[in-house]
């Protein structure tokens, strides 16, 4: 089915996105393909992402904790990745998309209420759903695929029960708050990996039933990466494919795939095009 998909664009240095936006060339003449910019105003088609705005930043995270990230030199480039992923969501609430891609500098997931680190300076899902109950919605899943542990999110969420937290990575544990990590052992084969996603994360969303799914997607896992457990670079796409169907099932489509961890350039180049086109169908 197809989908009107968007693509939230920040500048980076680094080597891991130096395609970028290049190769989504094609995907970006779709006629049903929103390209948001974090340099150009609305031309030709682009529209301007918006940094984060610091009112919501201390409706998460504590005054202390933004003083410190602005001290690191990385505050601006912060607030545009953190920015994309609010942006993404009220598009998607808004009815203007129906799904997204977030491209990011730095990630989510360890970012907690009083905490950074890895990379992560503000969790721009904590900060989507925060500025999307403002407006009315209530529940929310988020699915995290990278290879690490989420703690970040977990300190945020932890006992949100409106919010579904499902983390894949090295713990075994669930609770009574919709609080569930999926150890995954080194290596693991693709279909391995799948089959814990379609018993550990399908069944709890469509029982959750939320307003929208964000997944925090990281290639951190693949072989040859810093976190290798032995995944192909296939399984990821993959594991698009099943996300994208569940939140079809459960919430309209309203999905929103925010860049997580992963390193290597070719990888990148790879699985997010194709990734976006799977979003796109």
């Amino acid at each position: 089915m197809v989908k009107r998909t968007g693509i939230f664009f920040t500048y980076f240095q680094g080597e891991r996105l130096r395609d970028f936006p290049q190769a989504l060339e094609g995907l970006l003449d779709r006629d049903n393909a929103s390209y948001y910019d974090a340099l150009y105003e609305s031309t030709a088609g682009l529209n301007y992402l918006l940094p984060a705005p610091e009112e919501l930043l201390l409706r998460v995270h504590s005054p202390a904790m933004v003083r410190q990230v602005k001290l690191t030199g990385d505050y601006e480039s912060a607030l545009y990745s953190a920015g994309g992923t609010v942006q993404a969501a009220e598009e998607v609430r808004r009815g203007n998309i129906d799904n997204a891609f977030v491209f990011t500098s730095f990630g989510d997931h360890h970012a907690g209420r009083d905490f950074f680190g890895g990379m992560c300076y503000f969790n721009g899902a904590a900060l989507a759903i925060s500025a999307l109950k403002e407006r009315g919605a209530r529940r929310f899943a988020i699915v995290d695929t990278d290879c690490h542990h989420a703690d970040g999110t977990r300190d945020i969420f932890g006992d949100d029960p409106d919010v579904l937290h499902v983390c894949f990575c090295h713990y075994d544990h669930a609770d009574g708050l919709n609080n569930v990590d999926v150890r995954i052992p080194a290596p693991t084969s693709d279909k391995a990996y799948l089959a814990r996603v379609r018993q550990e994360f399908v069944p709890r969303v469509e029982s959750f039933r939320p307003d929208c799914i964000f997944w925090e997607f990281g290639y951190d896992a693949t072989r040859g990466e810093y976190g290798d457990k032995g995944l192909g670079r296939d399984c990821h796409l993959e594991v698009a494919r099943v996300l994208k169907d569940a939140a079809d099932r459960v919430c309209q489509g309203r999905l929103v795939v925010i860049l997580c961890g992963g390193s290597g350039r070719g990888l990148a180049s790879y699985l997010i095009p194709r990734i976006i086109a799977c979003l796109a169908g």
